[in-house]
């Protein structure tokens, strides 16, 4: 260890700087973490030599417990420690009250797991003489005698080793470390037991960071990856030879001689497994120490340390599982580490030690598999590897809840693994949770909840019996955003499932209002935008609860956030469905609002097709149908929008002006223009650019008058018939032949001339079938 120049004490001054408290990661205990300055001063005092080192003191409170008086534990700390300032008295106290509360989490627990004083004696290395730090110099003359004469010496140095007392002593001895790196070095092959407790030495000063940098000067750690791969060949060599006797005893089964054979080959598999389950450990633990340094990591990960660990997962022994999969958790916080996993298919032999019997394997198993979990290929490999059914029983657990929860959130957010929930009991208990709960917040629960709720299997079981009874009085007594949330999934399924809801159309309504908080309001409104429900009255509910005003002032541009004001258009779509309701919204003054809403949201395409949705059904209805067309400016929108680059929005624009078209004689010729002039643009453009010059040839034909007003050449709604009503007998003909151009007065695009799914009259679509659905940003 280094330390400061000594000498004369009248000529060595200390000054002690930057006193900082923290606490013990995982003891209670208070570190101090200071700064010591000492200056050699000459024979006039003047300063000669300075130098700074920073230096810890931990501060262990064996006697801190729930019951402990913390002010009064502060004040003696304060008083006892010089380092501490009498200022800094309020912050131990902090201090000390978080180190009372804190509960010792599981990453703790596998740290001391693997702590060297942990380790259970293997057979090989136990001896009955006490071995003396005072003795050193003779072990190591040990360690040049035969194999068993080594194993003694490394054994004994081991013993002290194992003490943390004797750690800074043995530093020092450069001989002793240094036989034991060469005798590493040289015969581990000849004998586990002697490699097994080599490295065990090392790992001991592996424990602590300050002596990381000595166990990289022998280079163990190359040396134990080196060992580590070799002792996985080997294990795979013994298989096979076991593998091919156990085939000759069962093809000869009357042949005893070749079963006895199996059964000593047997047994001395498992003897020898034991033993190199144990180096590997050992092995393991070393590297997972020393792998704080990233680049230390990343080269043992070019070595292929992935792969090797997963090889360990086929193990039995579950100390050895418990260490590879500590290993793998923490490599796995990077990228490709964890696309090394992927490739080796760890998530299928992870998938194996769910549930096990070892509290600790299982917990760090979860933490893996959470890591890996926000991949998108590797949640699929989960589903595979059965692991749905095992985390849904693992909520029953509460030590292992929280974690399978986080796991199944993951997998949930994939619309293709859903429905597989409706298999298993996880809805069940997670309903249980909920009500359980009171009225604590369970986010991680509810949010589950939500995802599993857009599907329709998973609705129907959120449902049956009180379910959704239940979940409404939980939503509107805490005004929960999250179970609102989920309340808005279950009400997009149709059928039974969403009849459910007419028992709660008043509870929904009764929460709209500019006093209640806005995003609750807006799931209210969104889950009352799902109900197409015809048996709903919804022009009973406007006046039962005064929407109309409410939603006329939210249609104004920048009253609410988009949200909200998005919310209301679609429900306002909804309602307009019900053909008194749709009058009552007509007559209220609501379409003008939303043809100012139009034009300060043309950018927005959810927007433009919600919004011509209502204009859609306000036509649709007969009672509404002369206040769009006659006493409003939405015709004139609906043709500027016809051809917009958004398939949805131009779909409804279809079939709104169609319906028009039918019913107003004067917009139908505005209409017939548009689209003729649309679908002979290119031909317009060429004619109205043409210039004619002296060597020009004339027209063919003469052009008499404005050919647009030739009313012969338009077409009606279907696209096929002429103005006045006339079919021409060559048109089959050229259809069929396909010598229509693109320059003729159709349009080559079979898409704009053969009828489509779209109706062409006003009874060929119903009120409820909606245009809800994604739309591609498109500029206009």
């Amino acid at each position: 260890m280094e330390s400061f120049p000594t000498g004369d004490p009248r000529f060595l001054k200390r000054r002690v700087k930057g006193c900082s408290l923290d606490v013990h990661p995982t003891e209670k205990a208070l570190v101090v973490q200071y700064e010591v300055e000492a200056t050699i001063l000459g024979q006039m005092g003047e300063p000669m030599v300075g130098e700074r080192k920073e230096c810890q003191k931990i501060i262990r409170l064996k006697s801190l417990n729930s019951n402990t008086d913390t002010s009064s534990l502060a004040q003696k700390v304060v008083d006892e420690c010089r380092l501490i300032h009498p200022s800094k008295l309020h912050e131990v106290e902090q201090l000390l009250f978080y180190l009372q509360n804190r509960k010792e989490s599981n990453e703790n627990q596998d740290k001391k797991r693997l702590s060297p004083r942990d380790f259970a004696p293997y057979a090989g290395v136990e001896l009955d003489e006490e071995a003396s730090i005072g003795s050193i110099d003779e072990y190591v003359e040990l360690l040049y005698e035969e194999i068993q004469d080594k194993i003694r010496g490394a054994t004994l140095i081991l013993q002290l080793a194992q003490n943390p007392d004797n750690l800074e002593e043995l530093i020092h001895n450069e001989a002793a470390l240094g036989a034991l790196a060469r005798v590493l070095r040289e015969d581990w092959k000849k004998s586990v037991d002697l490699a097994t407790t080599i490295i065990y030495v090392f790992f001991c000063f592996s424990s602590f960071s300050q002596f990381h940098g000595l166990v990289t000067h022998f280079k163990i750690g190359a040396l134990s990856m080196n060992i580590i791969e070799h002792e996985l060949k080997r294990f795979d060599l013994w298989q096979e030879e076991l593998q091919k006797k156990k085939a000759r005893s069962v093809k000869h089964d009357s042949n005893q001689n070749l079963k006895r054979e199996h059964e000593k080959s047997f047994r001395k598999y498992q003897s020898l497994l034991i033993k190199q389950e144990q180096l590997l450990r050992v092995a393991l633990c070393l590297l997972l120490n020393l792998a704080e340094d990233t680049r230390t990591e990343l080269k043992m990960r070019n070595k292929n340390i992935v792969h090797m660990l997963v090889k360990v997962l086929d193990r039995e022994d579950d100390e050895l599982l418990l260490v590879a999969v500590s290993f793998l958790k923490k490599l796995s916080i990077f990228l490709e580490n964890k696309n090394d996993m992927a490739e080796s298919f760890a998530v299928e032999k992870l998938s194996r030690l769910v549930p096990c019997r070892h509290d600790e394997l299982l917990s760090t198993t979860l933490r893996l598999l959470l890591n890996l979990s926000f991949d998108t290929s590797l949640r699929s490999q989960m589903v595979q590897g059965g692991l749905v059914p095992k985390l849904s029983a693992l909520l029953a657990d509460e030590a292992q809840r929280q974690l399978s929860m986080c796991i199944l959130y993951h997998i949930s957010m994939d619309d293709r693994f859903k429905s597989m929930f409706a298999h298993t009991d996880c809805i069940p208990q997670l309903m249980k949770m909920v009500f359980d709960c009171g009225e604590d917040k369970m986010d991680v629960v509810v949010s589950l909840c939500i995802n599993l709720a857009a599907n329709r299997s998973n609705a129907q079981l959120f449902c049956e019996g009180d379910g959704l009874k239940m979940l409404m009085k939980r939503a509107l007594k805490l005004k929960d955003i999250l179970v609102m949330k989920m309340i808005r999934n279950l009400s997009q399924h149709s059928g039974s499932t969403r009849s459910l809801f007419l028992d709660h159309v008043g509870d929904l309504a009764a929460q709209i209002s500019e006093n209640k908080s806005e995003e609750f309001v807006i799931e209210c409104l969104g889950t009352l935008a799902n109900l197409t429900i015809p048996d709903l009255d919804w022009a009973l509910v406007l006046e039962e609860y005064s929407l109309v005003p409410y939603l006329k002032n939210q249609l104004k541009p920048g009253s609410a956030e988009d949200d909200l004001i998005l919310e209301v258009v679609i429900l306002i779509g909804t309602m307009s469905m019900d053909d008194s309701c749709a009058a009552m919204l007509a007559n209220s003054g609501i379409i003008p609002s939303l043809i100012e809403l139009l034009n300060a949201q043309q950018e927005d395409d959810e927007f433009v097709c919600q919004i011509l949705y209502v204009f859609y059904q306000m036509v649709f209805h007969k009672a509404t149908r002369d206040i769009i067309i006659k006493d409003t400016l939405a015709p004139a929108y609906l043709i500027d929008l016809m051809h917009d680059n958004n398939a949805a929005i131009r779909k409804v624009c279809d079939n709104t002006l169609d319906i028009i078209a039918e019913n107003d004689e004067e917009w139908g010729k505005k209409i017939q223009t548009k689209k003729f002039c649309w679908y002979n643009s290119q031909w317009l453009e060429m004619v109205e650019n043409r210039q004619l010059d002296e060597t020009a040839e004339p027209f063919l034909y003469e052009v008499d008058g404005d050919f647009l007003e030739r009313p012969d050449l338009f077409y009606t709604a279907d696209g096929i018939r002429s103005g006045d009503g006339t079919i021409s007998p060559d048109f089959y003909a050229d259809f069929q032949n396909g010598d229509v151009g693109e320059t003729g007065f159709l349009s080559s695009a079979s898409d704009q001339f053969v009828p489509t799914d779209r109706p062409v009259s006003a009874y060929g679509i119903g009120p409820d079938e909606l245009f809800f659905c994604s739309y591609a940003t498109a500029s206009r």
